[in-house]
């Protein structure tokens, strides 16, 4: 009798419901964490490289400069860029993978720095130091063009090219990180519904 009404009974009916396979094994996540791993530190260490590269330049550029205000300007621009060294190492220096990890623990691990990449990237402004860079253009930049615009009307003029420069810049700049941030968070969900696929 039970044989001819399996609807009717609940247990049979969940046990036989079909299964989902897991997308991606052991050795994929494992494949993707590394990769993940490799490219953070490889980006970690050009960020480290440029930042202090840009120090000494800066910092050079600072000692020689003869007037005030653009010595302050170099000066804070250097230390900018010690700053973003500072945070390019604490946020972009990725984590280590044990190499006896397991799926969870692979899993764990990618969603993990994934989860810090994009942490990273909302609070770019504050973490790569972006307020003192425009701060150093400001002493480099906008205040000598108002100086100067004072004596000579036309400086103004000339300075159109570097603000609509600086305008493209931040545009493109808001569009690709806008994006990039959606495209980790759609990889974190993927990772967070395939962990709770696999429990």
């Amino acid at each position: 009798m039970p044989d001819e009404f399996p609807l009717n009974d609940p247990k049979k009916i969940w046990q036989e419901q079909p299964t989902e396979a897991i997308p991606m094994t052991l050795d994929e996540i494992r494949r993707k964490a590394h990769r993940l791993q490799m490219i953070a530190r490889v980006v970690a260490l050009a960020w480290i490289g440029f930042g202090f590269a840009l120090c000494a330049g800066f910092a050079r550029a600072s000692a020689r400069a003869h007037v005030v205000i653009p010595r302050i300007g170099w000066a804070i621009m250097s230390l900018w860029c010690l700053y973003g060294v500072y945070h390019a190492f604490k946020w972009i220096w990725p984590g280590r993978l044990p190499a006896d990890a397991t799926f969870s623990t692979s899993l764990e691990f990618y969603r993990k720095e994934l989860e810090r990449q994009r942490d990273y990237g909302w609070r770019l402004w504050r973490r790569s130091g972006l307020a003192w860079a425009f701060l150093g253009l400001a002493f480099l930049v906008v205040i000598p063009v108002v100086i100067g615009s004072l004596q000579n009307p036309r400086i103004l003029v000339n300075a159109v090219p570097f603000c609509v420069m600086l305008g493209i810049w931040l545009v493109v700049f808001l569009s690709t990180r806008k994006r990039k941030q959606q495209e980790l968070q759609q990889e974190i969900d993927e990772l967070n519904a395939m962990d709770r696929g696999s429990r």
